[in-house]
């Protein structure tokens, strides 16, 4: 079973006892050697963890127990209705039986919090979580033991997988929290109980799970919850709904509120943009945090990563850590797969810059990757592709979210548009015909007419929803452009 993230081996994380302590479970079989790792997937297992059977919508881990032997698991978690316990004699190794896999697994996580003493700091928002988890983990890397998942776990499985696997010396713990729908994030931040909690912004994603907007901010709002007494709220101040949420900061007990902007109202701001100037490869920044003067470079291009390093600052000035050194390693942060990615081929006559957005979209970030290819001035490449896929999830305001970033591709100077699902057919048909490269129901169909149309000094920005299945388009682009 599929978590994405491999497993790091070395010292014990836990005894056998613990994770029984834990769980309640009971012990089947020989008493396991020392557990040095956590996991979910055969396929990255690395010897010495503890596998855990979970059971999700398409596979269940128990059918995967005797690989996880194969692989050198220490132990495995199973559920007590798992066939292959034919007889307390007879198990298929170590094996820690409780009722339910997944909410062992909550145990496991709940009890490494416990037993941590660091600073854990979680972060939410409906866009910018990943990013601003990496760079914390980069930030306070410099200056103490840090842990945070690889990748994007911040599910109901995620998240306590995450925990767990957390050794008890971790100085600061980051944790990214996600929702689809109201009411997921209030357990995982119960789970996490975070000193610091920092919502990036709130925009309008995964809306057709809510009425509105407020109803968005106020399931972020759920983060507030699982703050221990005497922790942090860090709000962006320029989000239309930094009152409302710091009102339900206030209503659950969080005492202090501290917030970042970088627009001219946000002069209340604890982190303030004073300066910036935006390049094509990255921004030099000015800050100024309670009368502190901070100058950073960012070594990626765009307003929204600008106002994103902000909050991360914000953060580490409120878990204790050193703006300067902090400031100092922002400039190492890179992008992640699928998420702006940039990639320059050298071809015929020239080069095509290849910005791979494919990881996901909503029209927040739609604009930002705009606003971001825009920043590369045509001396540098001549012509702007964008090639876009429906942004889901958006419920009856779709064909409107959609149709709304034809302004946003006139302001920034895009010359030609590919786009493909049945949301982008809307926005395609509203371009104007010069605008339009060519249109698919789905990414396929537009793969051929994408590939024969881009030449030297074209820049070609790729972005959709997950499901729109855009990196396959990134794909073939990479493999033409490198035989090109």
């Amino acid at each position: 079973m599929s978590s994405g993230q491999k497993e790091s081996g070395g010292d014990a994380l836990w005894t056998a006892d613990a994770i029984l302590d834990a769980t309640g479970g009971r012990l089947v079989g020989p008493s396991p050697r020392e557990i040095t790792g956590l996991s979910i997937d055969t396929r990255t297992l690395e010897p010495g963890a503890l596998y855990v059977a979970i059971r999700g919508d398409r596979l269940d881990g128990h059918d995967y127990v005797e690989a996880a032997f194969t692989a050198g698991a220490s132990c495995a978690l199973v559920a007590s209705d798992w066939p292959g316990l034919k007889s307390p004699e007879d198990p298929a190794g170590s094996v820690i039986v409780v009722d339910d896999t997944l909410a062992g697994m909550g145990d496991i996580g709940r009890a490494a919090r416990a037993r941590g003493r660091g600073k854990i700091i979680a972060v939410t928002g409906s866009v910018g979580k990943t990013g601003s988890k990496e760079a914390l983990r980069l930030c306070l890397g410099a200056q103490g033991t840090v842990h945070a998942a690889e990748k994007s776990f911040n599910n109901h499985w995620g998240v306590p997988l995450t925990l767990g696997r957390m050794p008890p010396e971790t100085e600061f713990g980051i944790f990214e929290i996600g929702m689809n729908h109201a009411g997921e994030i209030r357990p995982l931040v119960q789970m996490v109980r975070p000193h610091i909690a920092l919502i990036t912004t709130v925009e309008p994603v995964h809306l057709g799970h809510f009425n509105g907007l407020e109803g968005i901010a106020d399931a972020k709002a759920e983060i507030f919850e699982g703050i221990e007494p005497g922790g942090v709220a860090v709000l962006n101040r320029d989000n239309q709904f930094y009152d409302r949420l710091a009102q339900r900061a206030r209503d659950v007990g969080v005492k202090e509120i501290l917030s970042f902007g970088a627009s001219d109202a946000s002069d209340k701001a604890d982190m303030r943009l004073t300066d910036v100037t935006l390049t094509s490869t990255g921004s030099d920044v000015t800050a100024n945090f309670r009368g502190q003067e901070i100058k950073y470079r960012l070594s990626i291009p765009g307003r929204h990563i600008v106002q994103n390093s902000l909050g991360i600052l914000l953060v580490v000035a409120a878990a204790g850590g050193d703006l300067e050194v902090a400031a100092t390693e922002l400039a190492g942060i890179a992008p992640q797969k699928g998420r702006g990615v940039r990639t320059v081929f050298e071809v015929a006559g020239g080069q095509v810059a290849l910005v791979d957005e494919s990881y996901n979209a909503n029209p927040a970030s739609m604009r930002a990757a705009f606003e971001a290819i825009a920043g590369t001035p045509k001396t540098e490449f001549s012509r702007r592709i964008a090639v876009l896929g429906d942004m889901l999830e958006l419920g009856a305001a779709s064909e409107e979210l959609h149709v709304a970033l034809a302004e946003n591709i006139a302001d920034a100077d895009i010359d030609l548009v590919f786009a493909s699902g049945p949301f982008m057919e809307k926005l395609y048909q509203a371009l104007p015909v010069a605008q339009r490269g060519a249109y698919g129901r789905n990414s396929e169909e537009i793969r051929a007419a994408l590939i024969d149309e881009v030449r030297s000094g074209d820049l070609v920005m790729v972005k959709g929803s997950l499901g729109s299945r855009m990196g396959a388009l990134v794909a073939a682009l990479n493999n033409h452009l490198i035989e090109a």
